[in-house]
């Protein structure tokens, strides 16, 4: 009965009107949307990763301004507007122009131009994309008699699968930034303009001179104008917490915890609350399991791509300090991975530092983690990934049941069948193999850690163990124990309150397995 009483969840729905109509849970953002409206600003940019509301976002400004009151019927804007006027709106989805050259992104533009000068007409003499654009919005305005609104969701959507593409990039950024040019000069006919996207390109390349955008990606009170939080999801997902606590067979409080741990932990302000994957979040109540939505709905082959270019090995992805022009800058101009990986998605704020203006930036949460590692996984099991995730599975069992030895084993049984991997005549190859490993299992794990006399290669703590090892190549797993002790790396983790366990292990070069090992508790 209580699951009949609750709304159904908007899975892959992304239109304002279709979701209130269908009587569709909707989380309440609408005050957002009086403040911008209303704001300083006529133009607004939001950079947000995929799958975090930014589509459901552009459509509720698209219903408000064209006047549709009856649309927000009992939500927070109803309080707070009271004039409700009918603007023309023009509205362009992006996310239609991926993986296309230069003749079909122009073709596809020019189509979405199309349907509103069916509307407004469509002068002989415009012919090129920005005249289209410029007669489109003055033909608009001066027919109405009100100024225009333009929305564009996913601006850069036919650049993100180019980045890495030094040839493409070019060609269809100057597409794009002769298709957005009327934005300048066409101000007096505008009334508001909003465009979201992934990545921040900068303004000189894409906006041309459209200096007066005003990027509210990282300002505090529109923190939380995609995704969930944690305080809305208490007030207006009761229901569904409590039956996806029976269903999972848990408190409401451990439920809570699990979500939390799952899809929780982004930041895309300082101070922000904590903020909950959308998509995830809402499939997990829908399907009532605890599975990896987000990632599993498709990990973009240009993060891959340039991962890969920028030479990253994945223990390098979180944890680390910057100055918010660091990683909230141009992408097509970036030096790091930083950049991309915070605006999408896959690194957030953690904390912020007033005194050294550094933010603190790390993996937002588990399903973040688990999924990174999936990805980055074939690159070192010679893209015998699905046995390798077989026998990854396994170990984690041997390790909860305390058996370090058993769990050796069977990785060293795995890497002697799998084809020979490009670079592992080196530590670091095995260290980061561990620490893919050990992050999927789900506990806590860290590379290179400091001691006063040196630096752990692995930590990785379990509930109820911690252990340090040591990695040797075409060494012995005494010499690697020798060092542990020499060293005395377990007095730096003396404090934690959970027994220390040594492991020294060797691998063989020519074998490209482990050799040997020796575990002491």
């Amino acid at each position: 009965m209580e699951q009949q009483q609750l709304k159904r969840c908007p899975i892959g729905v992304q239109t304002f009107e279709k979701v209130i109509e269908g009587n569709y849970l909707y989380i309440d953002k609408t005050e957002y949307i009086y403040r911008m409206a209303h704001g300083a600003s006529n133009y607004y940019f939001l950079s947000r990763p995929r799958r975090f509301g930014k589509s459901l976002l552009v459509s509720t400004l698209h219903s408000y301004f064209a006047g549709k009151k009856e649309l927000f019927k009992g939500l927070a804007i109803e309080k707070l507007e009271t004039e409700w006027t009918e603007y023309p709106v023009l509205y362009f989805d992006m996310s239609r122009a991926k993986h296309v050259d230069k003749e079909t992104l122009e073709s596809m533009l020019g189509f979405q131009l199309s349907g509103y000068e069916q509307i407004y007409g469509r002068p002989k003499e415009a012919v090129k994309l920005n005249d289209r654009m410029t007669s489109l919005i003055m033909r608009a305005c001066e027919q109405t008699g009100r100024q225009v609104v333009v929305l564009i969701d996913e601006y850069d959507a036919p650049l993100l699968d180019v980045m890495h593409e030094e040839e493409n990039l070019p060609v269809l950024r100057n597409v794009m930034r002769n298709f957005y040019s009327p934005l300048k000069s066409c101000d007096p006919y505008l009334r508001f303009v909003f465009l979201t996207g992934i990545t921040k390109f900068s303004q000189l390349s894409i906006f041309s001179e459209l200096n007066n955008i005003k990027n509210i990606s990282m300002d505090e009170p529109y923190a939380a104008i995609c995704g969930i939080t944690k305080e809305e999801m208490l007030e207006q997902m009761g229901g569904y917490i409590e039956r996806f606590a029976l269903s999972q067979e848990m408190s409401k409080e451990d439920t809570l915890l699990k979500l939390q741990e799952k899809y929780d932990g982004y930041h895309f302000a300082w101070p922000s609350p904590d903020i909950f994957n959308p998509f995830s979040l809402l499939n997990a109540f829908e399907d009532g399991k605890l599975n990896s939505y987000w990632f599993g709905s498709g990990t973009p082959t240009y993060l891959i791509e340039m991962l890969r270019k920028f030479k990253v090995s994945p223990s390098a992805i979180g944890m680390k300090k910057a100055l918010s022009t660091s990683f909230d800058a141009p992408t097509e101009r970036m030096t790091t991975i930083v950049p991309l990986l915070y605006q999408s998605g896959y690194i957030t704020i953690k904390n912020y530092d007033k005194l050294t203006q550094l933010y603190t930036l790390d993996i937002p949460n588990g399903e973040i983690r688990v999924g990174l590692m999936q990805s980055l996984l074939p690159n070192y099991l010679a893209g015998d990934s699905d046995t390798g995730l077989a026998t990854i599975g396994e170990m984690y069992g041997a390790i909860a049941g305390d058996d370090m030895d058993g769990a050796l084993r069977l990785l060293q049984e795995f890497l002697s069948t799998v084809p020979y991997c490009d670079n592992t005549n080196y530590e670091g190859h095995y260290q980061q193999l561990f620490y893919i490993i050990f992050s999927l299992f789900g506990m806590y794990v860290d590379v290179e850690v400091r001691t006063p006399k040196g630096r752990v290669d692995v930590v990785m703590r379990t509930t109820h163990t911690l252990y340090v090892i040591e990695l040797k190549l075409d060494k012995s797993a005494d010499s690697a124990l020798a060092q542990i002790n020499l060293k005395n790396y377990p007095e730096r983790f003396v404090l934690c309150g959970l027994p220390v366990v040594k492991v020294g292990i060797n691998f063989d070069s020519e074998s490209h397995t482990l050799s040997d090992w020796i575990i002491e508790g």
